[in-house]
C-alpha cells in the first residue's frame, strides 16, 4: 500500500492499543497486507528469507478496519486469511496442463477479489458467474470447516511442491519440470547436484543468480532500474519513449521482474537500439545475461485469435546488476570492514525490454500493462461482444473489416464501447 497510508494505518492501530512494528521481526503474530494474494505476500517472506511462513497469521487489511472498528483483535476468521485457496488450485490445473480447469480458478479468485462484501456463506455466491461446481465445493467446505481439504492435499502434494520449486528458475517451465519430476528430482539442490544435466544457457543463468532472482523486486528497485534503462535507450534515442508496465505500472510494490516498453515518435526506427543497449551494459559491467528475440511482425497482420497469444515485437529476456547503496565504513572497526568489504554489493535483476513502432504502442502498452487475466478477458470481450480481434498490436474489426486505429488506452476502451480503466484497477 502507499507509504502515507501505511503510516496513517499504523499510528491507528498504535492509538488504538496494539502493537504494530515497522519492520518483520521475531515479535511479529500477524501480517497484514492490501491488495496483495496469498502467494504474493509467501514470495516477499521468502525474500526476507523467513523459511517458516506458518507461524505468522497473513491477513487481508479487512481483518486489520475490522480490529479497528471493534477496539480489540478480533477472531482471525477465513474470511480474513490471505490463503487464496484457487490460486493454488488454478496453479495446480497448470502445472498439469489442464488449461480449463486452472482459468476456471483463475476467474473465480478474480471474482472473489472483486466482491465488495466477505463470502460468509453459501447464499453470497448466489447468481454469481464463474463459480462452477469445484468452486463451489472448496467454498462451502471453507465456510464450514475453515479450510479446504483439497486444497491442503494439493499444498502437501509431492509433484506440486516439486514444481512450485522448479518453475521458480529463470528459464524453467512446467516441461523441464516434468522432465526433472520423471527423473526423480524433487527439490532445486536436487538439479544443481545433478551434473548429467544439460541445462540452457537461461537456466544456467537462473541457477547462478537464484536467490537474487527468487526475491521480491521492490518498487524502489524497479525505480533504480527504471533510471538506468531510460538513461542508457536516450543514449540512441533522445527521444524515446521509456514506459515501465507490468505489475509497477498498475500500482503494485513488488514484482518478479521488470518491463519495459520503448518506441519512439521521431522519423524511422532503429533496429539495432537493443544490440546498442546491450553492448553499452556490457562495456558498464552491468549486463549478466541476454537473451535477444528479433521482431517476427508482418505489416498488416490480423491480430491473434488466441487470448494468450505471444506478440511479435523484438523484445530482450536480460538480467542486470544493480548496484545497492553503500553503507559508510569510515566508522567501523577493521575486521566489520574486512566483513563488510565480503558482502556482494549488487543484487541480479530480471529485466525485460520491449520495442514496439510507435502506432502500434498504445495497443502494446495496454498487453504489456496486465494483467494475464485483464487482458485475457477483454480480448475475450472484444471477440464475442463486439465482433473485434485484440493483441499487443492492434485492433480489427472484422464486421467492417478494418484496423482499429489508437493514439491511447483509452481510445482502445472507446472502440470497445467500454469506460476506461484505470492501470491499478486492472489487478484481476
Amino acid at each position: 500500500m502507499g507509504t502515507t497510508r501505511r503510516m496513517f494505518l499504523m499510528e491507528l492501530g498504535r492509538r488504538k492499543g496494539f502493537r504494530v512494528e515497522s519492520e518483520l521481526s521475531d515479535s511479529v503474530t500477524h501480517i497484514v497486507a492490501e491488495n496483495n494474494s496469498y502467494l504474493e505476500v509467501l514470495d516477499w517472506l521468502k525474500g526476507q528469507a523467513v523459511a517458516d511462513s506458518s507461524r505468522f497469521e497473513l491477513l487481508d487489511i479487512s481483518w486489520f478496519t475490522a480490529c479497528m472498528e471493534a477496539g480489540r483483535p478480533v477472531d482471525s476468521e477465513v474470511k480474513y486469511r490471505l490463503m487464496d485457496a484457487f490460486e493454488v488450485m488454478a496453479e495446480n490445473y497448470e502445472f498439469k496442463e489442464n488449461e480449463i480447469f486452472s482459468l476456471e480458478f483463475l476467474r473465480a479468485a478474480s471474482l472473489l477479489k472483486s466482491l465488495p462484501f466477505s463470502v460468509t456463506r453459501m447464499k453470497d455466491i448466489q447468481g454469481l458467474p464463474c463459480v462452477g461446481d469445484q468452486v463451489r465445493d472448496i467454498i462451502e467446505e471453507i465456510i464450514e470447516e475453515g479450510e479446504s481439504s483439497r486444497v491442503k492435499e494439493v499444498l502437501n502434494d509431492e509433484r506440486y511442491k516439486a514444481f512450485k520449486q522448479f518453475t521458480s528458475v529463470f528459464g524453467v517451465g512446467v516441461k523441464t519440470s516434468e522432465k526433472w519430476y520423471r527423473m526423480g528430482l524433487r527439490t532445486v539442490e536436487d538439479v544443481k547436484a545433478d551434473k548429467t544435466l544439460k541445462l540452457s544457457k537461461m537456466q544456467k543463468a537462473g541457477f547462478l543468480y537464484y536467490e537474487d532472482l527468487v526475491s521480491c523486486v521492490s518498487k524502489a528497485e524497479a525505480d533504480a532500474v527504471s533510471l538506468i534503462v531510460k538513461n542508457t535507450v536516450r543514449t540512441f534515442l533522445p527521444d524515446a519513449l521509456v514506459t515501465i508496465t507490468g505489475g509497477f505500472r498498475r500500482g503494485k510494490n513488488i514484482g518478479h521482474d521488470i518491463d519495459f516498453l520503448i518506441t519512439s515518435p521521431g522519423p524511422g526506427e532503429d533496429d539495432e537500439l537493443l544490440h546498442k543497449v546491450i553492448d553499452l551494459w556490457k562495456k558498464q559491467g552491468l549486463l549478466l545475461y541476454c537473451d535477444i528475440i528479433e521482431s517476427t511482425f508482418v505489416k498488416e497482420q490480423l491480430p491473434s485469435r488466441k487470448v494468450d497469444a505471444m506478440d511479435h515485437f523484438q523484445k530482450c529476456f536480460a538480467i542486470l546488476k544493480l548496484y545497492q547503496p553503500r553503507v559508510d565504513s569510515s566508522t567501523c572497526n577493521t575486521s566489520k570492514k574486512l566483513e563488510m568489504a565480503e558482502v556482494k554489493d549488487w543484487k541480479a535483476i530480471r529485466v525485460d525490454l520491449v520495442i514496439t513502432p510507435f502506432e502500434q504502442y498504445s495497443y502494446a502498452l495496454l498487453g504489456w500493462t496486465g494483467s494475464r487475466q485483464f487482458g485475457r478477458d477483454l480480448r475475450r470481450y472484444a471477440m464475442h461482444e463486439r465482433k473485434m480481434v485484440l493483441d499487443n498490436h492492434a485492433l480489427y474489426d472484422r464486421r467492417k473489416r478494418i484496423f482499429l486505429k489508437a493514439g491511447s488506452e483509452e481510445e482502445i476502451f472507446a472502440h470497445l464501447g467500454l469506460d476506461y480503466v484505470e492501470p491499478w484497477e486492472r489487478n484481476a
